[in-house]
């Protein structure tokens, strides 16, 4: 493996770049190319996932890290993290490149940040690279549940896919309590969804559960066939059709960069709540779903569940938790609970300022990230008060 840090002068050709404290190349095995990027440390180590997608060009794949990395800083400061925003690319196609030898020299790539960066599994990677990229650096989360010592800290580790739907759950509630001013619930409503994978189904079922009429699509016939056996009377659509369908909330799970012009012109519904990344093609497109009148929850906001999930996970193996949670599961999913409130916060100062809710979020986190803003206390001394907004574990019904 050999890597080389990329310099500003190339950095700045980038509409992405953001300042990041360091953007690192790698050549792993085969010649194949991976990027880290960190993007913001102030509050803690930079966590954020590591992705393996065949870029068609290393450009492609520098924007996308660049991207990515800052993201991952804003969610992490929203969802009450000590953590940084960071990302791992690799270019390849997964199912025909990734061998253990390439994950464990990924391994030595993450180690080379000593500590500031932690990986986790993302698109194209899962529990099995995590653990092939553990036997060379301790700075990784996402490992099998197995892995983890100490029986008392209950169960934490592994797939963080049901934690996040379970988070985007919450949030559409909230969403949902605002926009009908607390006069419908999901069992009043049809909900279109885009994308049924990991995050999208288990989000379907959490939904379906409160009696919400469900329009799904996905581009994988297989993934349809699935949704169809496991959630049963739902509406099926054509890819390039959910957009037009007549719903109350859309929730985007699949792939970013879909909510443009074009799209957002076809939108019928009131609010815009999904677990996918990088849902708006361009920043401005939050003003353009504001101008329509529609509530759009920006994503980082509502998809934390799965980074607070490896959070707590990366906060037991490494002994690093400077805010004293209670590291066991129960409240790690009142932690993911409570993604409601940072819903309904978000909405409610984007009201009073008249902004639209993207710009408002990442104001929000920015007073955490750079002025060192109070992050949220998330143990289990909560008030009672807190306890009503958020919710209890006792009543949620985590989709495993």
């Amino acid at each position: 493996m050999s890597f080389n840090d990329l310099g500003s002068e190339l950095l700045d050709e980038f509409d992405s770049y953001d300042d990041h404290e360091c953007v690192r190349r790698f050549v792993l095995e085969d010649n194949i190319v991976a990027f880290i990027a960190v993007h913001n440390a102030n509050l803690g180590p930079a966590l954020g996932g590591c992705r393996m997608m065949p870029y068609a060009t290393e450009t492609e794949a520098v924007n996308d890290v660049l991207r990515l990395s800052r993201g991952m800083t804003y969610k992490n400061a929203l969802a009450g993290l000590p953590l940084g925003g960071g990302k791992a690319v690799i270019i390849g196609d997964h199912r025909t490149q990734k061998t253990p030898e390439l994950m464990q020299a990924m391994g030595a790539a993450v180690e080379s940040f000593e500590g500031n960066y932690v990986t986790a599994e993302d698109s194209g990677s899962g529990e099995e690279d995590m653990v092939e990229i553990a036997k060379f650096t301790e700075h990784v989360t996402g490992l099998p549940p197995e892995m983890l010592e100490g029986s008392e800290y209950g169960e934490l580790g592994g797939n963080p896919s049901p934690l996040t739907a379970l988070g985007c759950y919450h949030g559409i509630k909230a969403a949902i309590a605002h926009r009908y001013n607390n006069k419908k619930t999901l069992a009043d409503l049809t909900i279109s969804i885009q994308g049924v994978g990991a995050v999208g189904l288990a989000l379907a079922q959490l939904l379906k559960q409160d009696g919400a009429k469900l329009i799904i699509t996905d581009i994988s016939e297989e993934g349809l066939t699935r949704a169809k056996k496991e959630l049963g009377d739902v509406e099926i659509v054509k890819p390039d059709e959910i957009f037009g369908v007549e719903a109350d909330v859309f929730a985007p799970c699949a792939m970013g960069g879909i909510l443009n012009d074009q799209t957002i012109s076809e939108l019928k519904v009131d609010i815009v709540a999904g677990a996918a990344n990088n849902q708006l093609l361009a920043s401005h497109h939050d003003k353009v779903l504001m101008g329509k009148e529609i509530l759009y929850i920006p994503d980082y906001v509502i998809n934390s569940g799965g980074v607070i999930c490896v959070g707590y996970e990366y906060f037991r193996k490494s002994d690093y938790n400077p805010q004293d949670f209670n590291i066991e599961r129960g409240s790690m999913v009142n932690h993911v609970e409570r993604i409601g409130q940072t819903v309904t916060d978000n909405i409610l100062a984007a009201q009073e300022q008249g902004r639209p809710t993207g710009e408002t979020a990442d104001q929000l986190a920015e007073e955490k990230f750079l002025k060192g803003g109070a992050l949220a206390d998330m143990n289990d001394d909560t008030s009672e008060e807190d306890q009503a907004n958020y919710g209890s574990t006792g009543g949620t019904r985590l989709v495993q």
